[in-house]
Formats: structure tokens, C-alpha cells, sequence
């Protein structure tokens, strides 16, 4: 199947919500990490979402240009092509885009979705995180605002976040502080500022103790049940149940409980990085190790061509980077829920 379309990509959504499960984006950085995560989708029988950050962008234009808009799009121009190959929807996604990047990253990324969907294509992108975790509120809905508009234009669905991720994300740091934990009010101004989908649509990813990193199992102190405050303090005030889409930020080391509790409360998409980061970066590790006297020309001798081969080793990564996105579908039930199945 093909890049989801604006359409499939929001029945994918709301199919979600309806079906009490929530997709895995999935953070890639090269070709080889894409490729992971769409054999992982398919394995799972499971539709998704592929992201890419600012420095994940950076990274794949090449450390001679380091450009993160020829990064994203040349990454997004490449899952066009290889997804298409794959039996389940994929959604493209740009991840956290603070302030100070907007114009250099998500702004010339929705003008080219603008200019293909002015030319009868499909925009590049499916959908664009503007992270305003670090202004304060007023100032961040401001802003997702004019994104917003925007979006609705090129067909592109908007993420925003209110409340602050904990933890270290590509330069990012977020205080582990009170601001780990978003409010109703906060979200009622949300609500006031953005409307609640009539305005184009967007995707909420509300804080409830969430820290990106690495944390074994429950050393992370979240409280989903904030979810639900908020989702029913909005929904009384605009007549409707569970008004939000919800993203699920910094999951690593969750709970399995506190994951689907979280999915019951209205989200449909949980980031997944560090794990996948993981899974991928672990066999190549075993091969060094266990094969180092071909990999390395030790003692002036030759080494093992076969041992040194780039595709040897990533190939044990792509599969077990698959592999943990299979676990990421499972957990979030998206398993065997893909609309092309």
C-alpha cells in the first residue's frame, strides 16, 4: 500500500479511538531503520506511523550538509517508494520542532506539502509536531493556531504539546518538575484557542509524567488517570466524549498497564525511539564483539570481508529492530488491525 492519504491516515485515527488501541510511531534515522519499522507493521499486520526528528532529519542529508528539510524530505521521497511494497498504511511524521526551528524545519516542510496538494499530489508529510513546551501557553496556542491553519491548508494533521516532556530528546531538555503533568485548564484553553477538530485536525499529546530516556520499569511515576481529567473537562464543555486525540510521549520503561489505561483515555499514537534504538544498535554490538577478528584487520593480518560487509550486520539489525516493533504493536493492540488486511 501507499503513504496513507489525508483520508486513510484520519480513518486510521479514528479507528483507533473507536477500536480502544493506538499506533507506534516510530522514530527512523536512515533507511535501514525505516525499513525496520515497516517489516516490523507488516509482521504485525498493524498500520503506523514513521517519524523523524530535527537532528534525525540533519542526520540523514549526510554530516557534509547537514539540512534538515533535504534530510526529511528525502527520507519521506524514499518511504513513498518502499512503502508502497509493504501491506499496511503508513503515516509520515515530523517530530518535536521547538521554536527556534520551526522556520528551518516544519514550516518549509508544510510549504512543500502546500505546493504538492496545490498540484493535485498528496502532501509530503501527514502530519507536523510544533513542540511549544518551552514558551508559555498562551504564547504556544498562539502559534499552534497559525500551524493549524496551515496544516488544514496542505491536508496535514498538526501535533502539539501542552505540559512538558521530562528527559533529553535530541538537545531538548525537559525539567522533571510540576510541568510533567498537564492540567484540565490547561487543556480547556487548548480547546479555546484551537476548537476541537472544526478547525482542522490535531493530535494532543498532554503530559502525565512522561520522561523521554531510557528507565526500567517504574521508576517513571506516571498517572494516566490525568487523561482522563482531561478529556472530561473538555468534554462537558463542548458536548462530546473523549473531544481529543491523544499522543503519548517518553514511554520507555512504562508499564504495560499504565500503557492501555492510557489508551482507553483517547490515545491513538505512542512514540517509540529509544527502545527501537535499542533493538537495532544491540546485534550490531554482538557482531563487533564476537567477530572483531574479522571485522578489524588484527595484527597485520586481513580481516573477513563477510564480517566487515555493512549489509552483514545490519541485516541482524533491521530484524531485531523489526522485531521490537512487532512487541510495540502487540502491546498497543494494533496488531492485526491494519485496514489493508
Amino acid at each position: 500500500m501507499p503513504i496513507a492519504s489525508p483520508a486513510v491516515y484520519a480513518e486510521m485515527l479514528d479507528r483507533a479511538k473507536a477500536g480502544g488501541f493506538a499506533y507506534p510511531a516510530v522514530n527512523v534515522t536512515s533507511s535501514e531503520t525505516l525499513n525496520a519499522a515497516l517489516g516490523g507493521l507488516a509482521a504485525a499486520s498493524s498500520d503506523g506511523i514513521l517519524q523523524v526528528s530535527t537532528g534525525g532529519a540533519e542526520f540523514l542529508s549526510g554530516q557534509r550538509v547537514k539540512d534538515m528539510v533535504a534530510g526529511a524530505a528525502a527520507l519521506a521521497e524514499f518511504a513513498h517508494v518502499v512503502a508502497a511494497r509493504h501491506p499496511v498504511n503508513v503515516a509520515l511524521h515530523t517530530d518535536h520542532c521547538p521554536k527556534g526551528k520551526l522556520d528551518g524545519y516544519l514550516r518549509p516542510l508544510l510549504a512543500i506539502s502546500k505546493e504538492r496538494v496545490a498540484g493535485g499530489q498528496e502532501p509530503l508529510f501527514q502530519s507536523h509536531m510544533w513542540d511549544g513546551s518551552a514558551v508559555p501557553l498562551g504564547e504556544n496556542l498562539r502559534i499552534a493556531g497559525e500551524l493549524l491553519a496551515e496544516c488544514a491548508k496542505a491536508r496535514v494533521v498538526l501535533e502539539l504539546e501542552i505540559g512538558v516532556v521530562g528527559g533529553e530528546e535530541d538537545g531538548v531538555v525537559g525539567a522533571i518538575d510540576e510541568k510533567l503533568y498537564s492540567t484540565p485548564e490547561d487543556a480547556l484553553a487548548v480547546a479555546e484557542a484551537l476548537g476541537t477538530g472544526e478547525r482542522g485536525r490535531y493530535l494532543l499529546a498532554a503530559t502525565f509524567g512522561n520522561v523521554h530516556g531510557v528507565y526500567k520499569p517504574g521508576n517513571v511515576v506516571l498517572r494516566p488517570g490525568i487523561l482522563d481529567d482531561i478529556q472530561r473537562a473538555v468534554g462537558q464543555r463542548v458536548g462530546r466524549e473523549r473531544p481529543f486525540d491523544l499522543v503519548f510521549h517518553g514511554g520507555s520503561g512504562s508499564l504495560l498497564d499504565e500503557i492501555r489505561e492510557a489508551i482507553g483515555y483517547g490515545v491513538v499514537k505512542m512514540n517509540i525511539d529509544t527502545d527501537t534504538q535499542y533493538a537495532f544498535t544491540r546485534p550490531i554490538a554482538g557482531h563487533m564483539f564476537t567477530r572483531y577478528d574479522g571485522v578489524l584487520r588484527v595484527d597485520g593480518e586481513v580481516g573477513d570481508k563477510r564480517a566487515y560487509d555493512p549489509r552483514g550486520y545490519m541485516k541482524l539489525a533491521e530484524a531485531s529492530m523489526a522485531a521490537r516493533v512487532v512487541q510495540a504493536c502487540q502491546d498497543l493492540r494494533s496488531a492485526g488491525t491494519s485496514l489493508a488486511a
